[in-house]
């Protein structure tokens, strides 16, 4: 194990991590066997599978990818290439949603640009009660998101294919959440490693990563019931603008809310209880809901 963690030292923010899951990958156990058997000799069949593992990882092959497989929320989730493979921080968008809506109510909810499904099956496994709507352009992701909704067993989750608000038009939604692609096409963090195994499409966005997320915003209105509300995932730096694109759209009540690592991750906007626009200001919240 110390030698897959020196092999990965300069390969990502966790190398002994990283090594503990491939190795779990090539023993199928878990991480608790390896610390329960820390002396147990591995064969040279999987000592030399869990070296080309290794190999991948020090690569920059995402872990996740390489594992096929990546736990959000509280789910194990299949992924693969030309999906994005979901953030610990898109976590975020599911407790704001689960804040703002009571345990028993019927509502119908979208994601919109699903991936791999991940937020819309948070949001369905825990209010078995809501309708969820999950949409995406890629068939690759659609495929995959419901793969994983058929091995979840979930119920309550429809899959459309459409851009955005496309595949909503007839929706009468009384909550929209979003992770679109946000970061801006120059940023140079796009050359990272595991960023060039991800798509493109699902990171990169026009006008300093604001283009997607000012069209939902400018366009969430119609699909909304009077005093529903729409979340949006964005930069660490987007915040100001987020708000004012929710501004512009006719949303008040905007309010911005920051992560576990303290960085501003996501807005909310309420369509006006009265149906008409009025003007809002923005909130600064300290801490997620």
């Amino acid at each position: 194990m110390v030698r897959g963690e020196d092999r990965l030292t300069g390969c990502g923010a966790s190398p002994r991590l990283d090594a503990e899951l491939l190795l779990c990958e090539v023993l199928c156990c878990g991480r608790s066997y390896l610390y329960a058997h820390p002396e147990r000799p591995v064969g040279a069949e999987k000592a030399a599978a869990f070296e080309r593992l290794l190999e991948r990882r020090a690569g920059g092959e995402p872990v996740a990818l390489i594992r096929g497989q990546k736990e959000f929320w509280s789910l194990t989730l299949n992924v693969r290439p030309g999906v994005l493979i979901p953030r610990p921080e898109t976590e975020l968008l599911v407790e704001l949603a689960l804040a703002l809506a009571p345990d028993d109510g019927a509502l119908t909810v979208a994601d919109l640009g699903t991936g791999s499904g991940a937020i819309a099956l948070a949001l369905a496994t825990e209010r078995p009660a809501w309708r969820v709507i999950a949409t995406d352009t890629s068939p690759i992701a659609l495929a995959l998101a419901g793969i994983n909704q058929a091995r979840l067993g979930v119920s309550n989750m429809e899959l459309l294919r459409g851009a955005w608000l496309a595949a909503l038009a007839r929706a009468r939604l009384d909550l929209i959440v979003a992770n679109p692609p946000y970061i801006a096409p120059e940023d140079l963090h796009l050359s990272a490693p595991e960023l060039t195994h991800e798509p493109r499409h699902a990171l990169v966005s026009a006008r300093r990563g604001l283009a997607d997320i000012e069209a939902i915003a400018a366009g969430a209105g119609r699909c909304l019931v009077a005093g529903g509300y729409l979340i949006l995932e964005h930069g660490h730096d987007q915040g100001p603008a987020v708000c004012r694109a929710l501004a512009r759209g006719g949303f008040t009540e905007i309010a911005t809310h920051r992560d576990l690592a303290a960085l501003e991750r996501a807005s909310i906007g309420r369509w006006p209880v009265a149906g008409r626009y009025r003007s809002a200001e923005r909130q600064q919240s300290r801490q997620p809901v």
